[in-house]
């Protein structure tokens, strides 16, 4: 068995050798590898107010219902959802934040969000014309261990809405009340929480990374008792409500928890991965004889995959090599997700569900922004891809018991993870260093270097632009550029870098491309922004003191995360002494 290296010769992800192999996508297009803060959404020649947005319901229309339509807690069976309606109390919401460009992507009139009855629409108070409300039912892993029934406990989809492009989006309340699967919780979210993952949905997205979004965020106007810290000092906080958008919320646990269930329920599998192929990849739907993606297994037998005879098996290799793609544009950026439990997992390929995440600051491949997690670090950054891929071999698991795929094609499945996974980090590792081409002595030594010295992973990259591709800079001089981000290193640790300096710019000078082509080439990739937990922190006391004007900052200042942004240069500084006190980073905290 050989190793996939990850992040330095330490930290490998174990996969077997025949994984290594470099195959082009049947499906999933190769990574860019260029990430921009540009706005994408479309003009639009018509907006639309809230009475009129163009509302769809294929779930509940095309998936089958529980038949009660109360919150009280309990087991649902061979059901998709729950038809609930949001019961979060509210006194005097107000809007926090809204997002232009997902309004956009509604086709909603800006207007719309300085009506007086806004927030309590969006806080669930008053229901929304045409929307349908329910709560999915699904399951998952968590932490490794099967947890049964788990669901929308506090969120609550409003319906789909179809704008000008036919474009489908859904349309969630976080926070709006108890649902069935609530079990013993209230259904309910704090600001604190809340305005996490409106900011970080939006900064994922704009790095360029797939994401759920976030539309607004309005207050309730009451409190909710949260222990922070779990130990038994709970206090009264103000609640929240985020409006979350994506393609679709259906996760790897929306099939697990029927096919855990045995055979009355085992046939929802194949009804949701129709649902799914029908609306989110039609392209496998329509898929020919002629496309030829037949694939050797590299198996002993020299068995052949072919993905056309079954649009299921071309479905879990899209779907993992999604899941897969998206993971090494997290390892790009130094993002943690904290919590890769299978209910987290989005079948689109999405981040999905903001727990304790966490941006890298000082370099550790051990980082965890979840204390539950620290004991084993299970989803620590360098064990993300590791993490990806056990998940996607429990995906896989359910459409083998559901009789959907073979083993081979399982098989197939998780190797596409491999492959995929290693072709788009090493393309973004080669461009976030302005590379001609991925060096992997070069890469693993200097994330070594980094680990051993704290580096921060956003500064080095970010500054590592201004090195000049010159063989002759004598070697004394040669850390000058870099003096800013390497603090406090001795000179044993000068030599270390030193020596690798030299054998990156003897790479860069043999490229031909000038220092400035690839200055702005990196800048491109390596963000000067991005979402550090200190800067959320100072968002919430001022929004807890009734100020939101630091968190409508920091939404434009993480839309554009690879601009320069004169003025805002102190959004990038390293993290304050007081930033490490317990409580900044938020990292196991109840929502």
């Amino acid at each position: 068995m050989k190793g996939i290296l990850l992040l330095s010769p330490r930290f490998l992800l174990p996969l077997p050798s025949r994984f290594l192999r470099r195959r082009n996508s049947p499906f999933y297009p190769p990574i860019a590898c260029t990430f921009s803060s540009m706005d994408t959404s479309s003009l639009r020649t018509r907006k639309s107010n809230l009475q009129d947005l163009n509302w769809d319901h294929s779930f509940i229309r095309e998936l089958p219902s529980d038949p009660r339509t109360d919150s009280f807690p309990r087991e649902v069976l061979h059901a998709c959802y729950t038809k609930v309606s949001p019961s979060a109390e509210v006194e005097d919401p107000q809007l926090v934040a809204w997002s232009e460009p997902v309004a956009d992507l509604l086709d909603l009139d800006h207007k719309e969000f300085e009506r007086p009855d806004f927030p309590l629409f969006f806080s669930g108070a008053s229901p929304l014309v045409g929307a349908l409300p329910y709560a999915q039912c699904y399951g998952g892993h968590q932490f490794g261990m099967w947890a049964g029934q788990l669901g929308d406990g506090r969120a609550i989809t409003l319906g789909e809405i179809v704008n000008s492009k036919g474009d489908r989006w859904e349309l969630q309340l976080k926070g709006a009340g108890k649902t069935p699967y609530s079990r013993f919780a209230d259904g309910l979210a704090v600001l604190r929480s809340s305005i996490r993952e409106f900011l970080c949905s939006e900064a994922i997205h704009h790095l360029g990374i797939p994401t759920t979004r976030a539309l607004c965020l309005v207050t309730t106007g009451k409190l909710v008792t949260r222990d922070m810290f779990y130990d038994g000092n709970p206090k009264e906080e103000p609640g929240a409500i985020v409006c979350r958008v994506a393609q679709s919320f259906l996760r790897f646990g929306s099939y697990q928890i029927h096919a855990i269930r045995g055979e009355e329920d085992l046939g929802l599998v194949r009804v949701l991965a129709d649902y799914a192929i029908r609306h989110h990849f039609p392209h496998i739907e329509n898929m020919s004889k002629s496309e030829s993606l037949s694939f050797s297994t590299g198996d002993e037998d020299h068995s052949v995959v072919d993905l056309t005879s079954n649009k299921y098996a071309a479905w879990a290799v899209e779907v993992a090599e999604r899941t897969a793609s998206l993971i090494a544009r997290w390892q790009g950026v130094g993002f943690t997700h904290g919590v890769l439990n299978t209910d987290n997992m989005s079948i689109l390929g999405l981040t999905i569900d903001y727990g304790p995440f966490g941006f890298l600051d000082a370099f550790d491949p051990k980082f965890t922004p979840n204390t539950t997690d620290l004991p084993g670090r299970r989803y620590c950054f360098a064990n993300q891809p590791d993490i990806g891929l056990w998940n996607i071999a429990q995906f896989t698991t359910t459409l083998l018991a559901a009789h959907l795929i073979n083993d081979k094609e399982a098989n197939y499945a998780m190797e596409r993870y491999g492959t995929r996974f290693m072709d788009d980090y090493q393309a973004i590792m080669t461009k976030k260093l302005g590379l001609p081409k991925y060096n992997k002595q070069l890469i693993s030594k200097l994330l070594t270097n980094m680990a051993v010295d704290k580096v921060d992973y956003t500064n080095f990259f970010r500054t590592l632009s201004n090195i000049k591709a010159d063989t002759s800079i004598p070697d004394d001089e040669l850390l000058v550029p870099l003096k800013s981000v390497l603090l406090d290193i001795g000179k044993e640790r000068k030599e270390a870098w030193t020596s690798w300096l030299q054998s990156y710019i003897h790479e860069l000078s043999a490229s031909g491309v000038s220092d400035d082509q690839r200055k702005t080439s990196m800048n491109l990739v390596n963000p000067k922004y991005i979402l550090r937990n200190y800067l959320c922190q100072t968002a919430i006391d001022a929004a807890e003191m009734g100020d939101f004007g630091e968190v409508r900052r920091l939404l434009k200042l993480v839309e554009h995360p690879f601009d320069e942004q004169p003025g805002m240069e102190k959004y990038a500084r390293l993290p304050p002494a007081w930033a490490y006190r317990p409580g900044v980073c938020m990292l196991s905290c109840s929502s």
